[in-house]
């Protein structure tokens, strides 16, 4: 099977390998790495010969820190195509991985994050390590959870998915395994070693499926305890209910040094996205997948509009890094209902068809 220099693309034994080749980039993602990728899960979804995918990130940083936004941005505020079909693109990967018929095995050696946990969390079989970092950190630049965050984060238990997708907050390996974001720890050394074992492995033995647990089993490690647990009755009672101004009202009525962590990352984020990240979570957990996918196509192409807090946002953190975005409102008080709503509404050229 073809690839290119960003994409590397390998069969070992009844296995197919992807492997994100840029790790100088922190293997972020790019339009073409996503057809390149789709195109090779429909290819060896269809052939009988293979029985499993695994999917990993070059070097020994990242397994996907997340998508070029810069690129993004680029072409939005250039009304360049680009711009709507990246995500188009992306979205129907991140469906096609929640959908897929064989075991996907997901090796998260390294940062996990943005565009990097929809390559990875909708799979079958998510592996962490000790190296492993997980955030969704959009509302920082002027964006929402996307790539199925609408998903994934609405149904961790609690309210840890609010406080995930409001603060982006990282995450261990064992975080992700408490709230059922990970499937299995294996030491980052045990890497070789459980993908030789896939190689070598009778496959008429039994499903794909159990092959593959029965394998991941004979590799992984117990991680360590993990921290968020700790936290968890503090953020159901803060994320629990009401407006994102009663959220920020019980952060500064704790007092504490929990609350007043969280409410230093919530300073610095978008006011208008942490309006918006609210409504989309809690419409997510009402929603299945695909309703999901097609609401967050909608906000983001109103996010992309010029003058958005995205563009402000990327230019900020990412192109200039001066790390002081100018939000338009600055306060979560200004930002009027009739600013989030327009995020949810169809846009012009129709919705994201699958």
């Amino acid at each position: 099977m073809e690839d290119f220099e960003d994409v590397l693309l390998s069969q070992r034994g009844s296995v197919g390998f992807i492997v994100l080749n840029r790790p100088k980039a922190l293997n972020s993602i790019t339009f073409d790495m996503v057809t390149c990728i789709q195109s090779a899960l429909t290819k060896w979804e269809a052939d009988p010969g293979i029985k499993a995918v695994v999917i990993e990130g070059a070097g020994d940083r990242a397994f996907c820190a997340g998508g070029d936004v810069i690129a993004v941005s680029k072409a939005g505020q250039a009304q360049d195509p680009l711009s709507r079909e990246f995500f188009q693109a992306e979205y129907r990967l991140n469906r096609a991985i929640h959908l897929y018929s064989k075991p996907y095995i997901a090796f998260l050696d390294g940062i996990t994050m943005g565009g990097g946990v929809g390559l990875s969390v909708h799979g079958n079989c998510r592996i962490v390590t000790e190296r492993t970092v997980f955030a969704m950190p959009e509302t920082g630049i002027g964006l929402f959870p996307d790539v199925g965050g609408s998903h994934f984060l609405s149904r961790c238990p609690g309210q840890v998915g609010l406080y995930l997708g409001l603060t982006g907050a990282r995450l261990g390996a064992a975080d992700m395994l408490s709230i059922g974001l990970a499937d299995h720890y294996m030491p980052a050394s045990a890497r070789e070693s459980f993908f030789s074992a896939l190689e070598a492995v009778d496959w008429s033995a039994g499903s794909p499926g159990d092959i593959v647990r029965a394998c991941a089993a004979q590799h992984v490690a117990k991680a360590e305890a993990s921290a968020l647990d700790a936290l968890r009755g503090q953020i159901d009672e803060i994320f629990s209910d009401g407006s994102m101004e009663d959220i920020l009202a019980r952060l500064r009525a704790d007092g504490g040094d929990i609350a007043q962590t969280i409410l230093k990352h919530l300073s610095t984020k978008s006011p208008t996205l942490l309006k918006v990240t609210l409504v989309q979570l809690r419409r997510g957990a009402q929603q299945d997948f695909d309703a999901n996918m097609q609401m967050e196509y909608r906000m983001v192409r109103h996010a992309l509009r010029a003058g958005s807090d995205f563009h402000e946002g990327v230019r900020a953190l990412l192109i200039d890094k001066d790390k002081s975005p100018h939000w338009a409102p600055d306060t979560v008080e200004a930002v009027q209902d009739a600013d989030v709503e327009a995020f949810f509404q169809r846009p012009l050229e129709g919705d994201l068809q699958f």
